[in-house]
């Protein structure tokens, strides 16, 4: 089974790019099978993983960032993969 991880975070005013900055040098103590970075107005950055794991694995993922470069909680996600749809 295929399990998606997902992480968003939105910047603290102006912090956009240091977020981003931060996020791509944060690593995993496990190597996804895909990891890609997406970013969005209002400096949000999401991060998506996927696992070759049962939806319950236990599962590496990112830490969340110092408070000052944050303008809310990261919001986290898990999907799993559907079949044939």
């Amino acid at each position: 089974m295929t399990v998606a991880l997902m992480w968003e975070a939105r910047a603290a005013e102006g912090r956009g790019a240091e977020l981003l900055a931060w996020v791509g040098e944060q690593g995993l103590a496990e190597e996804p099978l895909r990891r890609e970075t997406f970013r969005a107005p209002q400096d949000r950055v999401l991060v998506i993983t996927w696992w070759d794991a049962r939806y319950d694995a236990r599962l590496p993922e990112l830490p969340d960032p110092e408070p000052e470069l944050v303008a809310r909680a990261v919001h986290r996600w898990r999907f799993e993969q559907v079949p044939g749809a």
